[in-house]
């Protein structure tokens, strides 16, 4: 029952075995590197966007319950790590880019809620979510993908923690600070049909601004998975190399995609013997530090809690990629 769960539900599996007969009946080679690419291509691109749209539908709904005047309101009752791990957990249920957290992250902001908390939030909204959840446990089981979740909201705890402890409120930009008094903490009352309406359209809204990072990731992985050889792969970022896991987080940073754009690549380098902290260390710094994203957040922190903010999440990426090459044997069963 846990294989057919883990192959045909979440991973689609039987979706691969139709393109596959559909291209064969065209006559393609699947086992040439035109047509392994074109299988590869289709089959991920469908199946991403088939598990996006449910996801998305369902995290919205979930997410009508909790509006930023809400999720303000429930941050306010903790205090201490407990309201870091709050602000972390409630950014699981968020918006699935770094840019498009950024707006919500300045209105906890000027509410007046801690900033170790807001950075939690931060950090947390785009790295980690039920989405990812559900897609990195399709691609590569349910071990990897409920301890990758586990990192990232470790990393979004101590994250805001330690920003809390450097007290560095005096970094946010006066406007940001100055409109406390203006903030709205009520939120009307919605019906099922009005979040359903409300679901609908954030799938619509979500689907058009990330399905084309989703065309280039899947463009990317099939080249990957099928022209480049696994050798390269495994010098660059394989346990041939000690350094992998700085690489691939420092050239993930200036990079701009959500997870569901990162996943296929990371799933064609695993398949050519990257290693897995490697992998995850690259999809965690483009998901979480986007350079159109430190650009966003610059009009609202001054440089100095910047540069804390991008040197705490390169150390804690860094750290948790280590441990998963550590550890990859358990996790993958190797």
């Amino acid at each position: 029952m846990g294989n057919l769960i883990q192959n045909e539900i979440l991973g689609l599996k039987w979706l691969n075995r139709l393109v596959g007969r559909a291209l064969s009946a065209m006559g393609l080679d699947l086992s040439g590197r035109v047509g392994g690419s074109i299988q590869f291509f289709l089959y991920d691109v469908i199946k991403i966007t088939i598990l996006l749209c449910v996801l998305i539908f369902v995290i919205s709904y979930i997410q009508s319950f909790f509006p930023p005047e809400r999720s303000r309101q429930i941050m306010g009752r903790f205090h201490g790590i407990w309201a870091n791990l709050i602000g972390a957990l409630l950014g699981t249920v968020t918006p699935f880019c770094s840019c498009s957290s950024i707006p919500i992250f300045m209105g906890f902001t000027s509410a007046g809620l801690p900033l170790g908390v807001t950075f939690s939030f931060l950090i947390s909204s785009p790295m980690v979510d039920l989405g990812s959840l559900v897609l990195l446990m399709g691609i590569f089981g349910y071990r990897i993908a409920l301890v990758y979740v586990a990192a990232g909201l470790l990393i979004a705890v101590c994250g805001g923690t330690l920003i809390e402890h450097m007290h560095m409120e005096d970094q946010v930009e006066d406007f940001i600070r100055n409109a406390s008094s203006a903030v709205d903490i009520t939120a009307p009352d919605l019906t099922i049909l009005d979040r359903m309406i409300y679901a609908r359209d954030q799938v619509a809204s979500t689907l058009r601004k990330v399905f084309p990072y989703i065309l280039l990731g899947v463009g990317i992985g099939a080249v990957i998975h099928n022209w480049i050889p696994q050798h390269v792969v495994e010098t660059v970022l394989g346990n041939r190399n000690p350094f992998g896991v700085i690489l691939a987080t420092l050239v993930g940073v200036p990079m701009y995609a959500d997870i569901f754009g990162t996943i296929p690549v990371a799933e064609a380098l695993l398949s050519k013997g990257a290693l897995l902290g490697t992998v995850l260390s690259f999809m965690m710094a483009v998901t979480t530090l986007s350079l159109p994203s430190l650009i966003m957040l610059r009009k609202a922190i001054k440089p100095k809690l910047l540069t804390a903010f991008i040197v705490i999440c390169i150390a804690g990426i860094i750290i948790v990629g280590y441990g998963f090459n550590l550890f990859q044997g358990a996790l993958t069963g190797i």
